[in-house]
């Protein structure tokens, strides 16, 4: 007992840590875990911080439509989604992602290294903690600042489209932007630089969401 005690209260300050963290995330230029993981292991990481107002508007819309229709109507957690990935997985069409954009900034910023079933289970609450405490816009910040856009170590929209395309985040056009959201979240697999006819077709389709007028902002695009 006299060990478990201390073990329990270890546990229980380490799942504490992110929801005193993420408060403090509403300024500077958090890292992802996988990149302190990558740093530890002497592997290359590039990631130049860019502000959310210096990056085209062209990326969050791309991303959002990728990854997150719903994110600005949601508090972290798309339940609508959660439940089609249930009733799918039960009719036996297999498992398939429904996490949002907060769970993807929850993920990539406190909980990468853990077990997937695991991960979950400390994943939702903890994205509608975020999605609490930060506004919608510096969630995207964040996410567009330490997802994996490169096979080697590019994290971030800076580093992703200067390795895909030679250029700024500012200078995306709408159609590399989709490239970019197209890649995630397996950048090693897929390539925005060479894009294959699956990457190309993904592309289109999200291009084509990005600039539907159905799409919700709820972001500055100035």
């Amino acid at each position: 007992m006299r060990l478990i005690r201390p073990l329990l209260l270890i546990l229980l300050l380490l799942l504490l840590v992110p929801y005193l963290l993420a408060p403090l995330y509403r300024a500077g230029h958090p890292v992802s875990t996988l990149m302190l993981w990558r740093w530890a292991h002497g592997q290359p990481v590039a990631r130049q911080w860019v502000d959310f107002n210096a990056i085209s508007p062209a990326l969050p819309r791309a991303v959002v439509a990728a990854e997150d229709a719903r994110f600005c109507k949601h508090h972290g957690i798309d339940w609508g989604a959660v439940r089609e990935a249930i009733d799918d997985a039960q009719e036996g069409e297999g498992l398939r992602g429904a996490s949002t954009i907060t769970q993807q900034v929850a993920k990539n910023l406190f909980l990468w290294p853990l077990p997937g079933a695991v991960r979950k289970v400390l994943e939702f609450p903890l994205a509608m903690w975020i999605d609490f405490t930060l506004p919608k816009q510096r969630i995207l910040e964040i996410y567009l600042n330490v997802a994996e856009l490169g096979p080697s170590g590019q994290f971030g929209a800076e580093a992703g489209s200067t390795y895909a395309f030679g250029h700024s985040a500012a200078s995306l056009w709408p159609r590399e932007a989709a490239l970019l959201a197209a890649i995630l979240p397996n950048p090693h697999v897929r390539s925005a630089r060479n894009p294959g006819p699956g990457v190309r077709r993904l592309a289109g389709t999200y291009l084509a969401r990005s600039q539907a007028a159905g799409l919700q902002r709820c972001w500055s695009e100035n």
